[in-house]
């Protein structure tokens, strides 16, 4: 009989032939279905409370430690000004660069002499002239030859002549520029040759042998410092640097709600930039803290930061903490009881309340631990 031949007559044959393989393939499997047991004492969900994780805990003991407190700021010359000229004159002469250190009193630069020498030979003629008749007056005064209004009078061209020594002679001291204080010239305003008049910016003049890292404190921190303590100073050009906090704002910023601070530090060697990124160390109070690895810490579910431990019931408990300082091998933590049982492997597979089995592992397992 030729099979294809009645397949092709008669084609129900075939889906025939296919619903029976499918009907038997489907008996099979009912068969052989898995047992299903109704004994839920051996099953534990994930994170149940009931069930017992092995777990390595370290003993650790709370110490004093001093708090850190980080203020980002900028660091800026002590003193910045602009040197302005007290007379007017050609400039004749230019003693100190830009960028060049000056010391206090140097010439910085001078202006012509135009008529001032002749001034002063002028207010001195008059000064002695004035002085010579009140001389003569005064002696011919107990003759009667002189009335006391005639004295008074010569007494006042005196003193007048005497006011326009002075100017004159100030006006020829103001001729030459000089520093005002230790420091360097950051910018010049005049050339050889301008004309200034008096009150003309002459100079931008900086005190960068002292430098200030200025910064803000917020409230919380302000009852930790005070003006005269002593603190550190990183540059983000990587210079460390000890300073002087020399002064902290008494009322706070109405917009920001923190204390204007600054750090006075020695720059005598000129090798700290100004005006560069700068972090303020500063010292708080002491805590009693914990040294931990920061792998360790763990999140719960409201989103705190804290720790796990092993309490006296052989139950996880989760502790929150604050970070109150940091190292480069390790940090520091308050919040934790004086002598607590630290998870340092299996933080991560339990949760507050569970039974755990713990094994003891030593201090240097903890701060070294790394997160499973």
């Amino acid at each position: 009989m030729n099979i294809k031949a009645t397949i092709a007559r008669k084609p129900w044959i075939l889906a025939l032939l296919v619903l029976i393989i499918v009907a038997i393939w489907m008996a099979s499997g009912l068969t052989s279905a898995p047992v299903i047991t109704t004994d839920t004492s051996q099953i534990s969900a994930p994170g149940d409370v009931s069930a017992i994780t092995k777990v390595q805990v370290t003993t650790l003991h709370a110490e004093p430690i001093s708090r850190f407190i980080s203020v980002y700021g900028r660091t800026a010359p002590a003193r910045s000004i602009t040197i302005s000229a007290e007379t007017e004159g050609r400039v004749k002469a230019i003693k100190a660069p830009r960028g060049k250190r000056v010391a206090k009193g140097d010439v910085i630069l001078e202006l012509d002499m135009r008529d001032r020498q002749a001034r002063i030979n002028q207010t001195k003629a008059s000064v002695h002239e004035h002085r010579t008749s009140y001389e003569a007056q005064i002696s011919l005064q107990s003759d009667g030859y002189v009335s006391d209004t005639e004295i008074a009078e010569t007494l006042a061209k005196l003193e007048a002549a005497k006011a326009e020594l002075v100017r004159a002679e100030l006006d020829l001291a103001n001729r030459i520029i000089r520093a005002p204080f230790d420091g360097v010239l950051q910018e010049r305003d005049v050339e050889i040759g301008d004309f200034v008049r008096s009150g003309d910016a002459i100079a931008t003049f900086v005190d960068n042998i002292t430098l200030i890292v200025t910064g803000t404190l917020a409230e919380q921190e302000l009852a930790h410092i005070s003006a005269g303590d002593e603190a550190r100073a990183e540059l983000v050009t990587g210079e460390n640097v000890k300073g002087i906090v020399r002064y902290l704002a008494p009322v706070a910023d109405e917009s920001t709600r923190t204390f204007k601070i600054e750090l006075e530090i020695n720059n005598s060697s000129g090798k700290l930039p100004a005006g560069v990124t700068a972090e303020i160390i500063l010292t708080g109070n002491e805590a009693l803290a914990q040294k931990i690895s920061p792998a360790l810490l763990q999140l719960d579910s409201k989103g705190a930061l804290g720790i796990y431990v092993v309490d006296s019931l052989q139950q996880a408990q989760f502790i929150p903490v604050n970070i109150e300082r940091s190292e480069t091998n390790g940090i520091w933590v308050s919040g934790l009881p004086k002598t607590a049982e630290v998870i340092t492997v299996g933080q991560g597979y339990v949760n507050d309340g569970q039974l755990v089995e713990p094994s003891h592992t030593s201090i240097e397992t903890a701060v070294a631990a790394e997160t499973l």
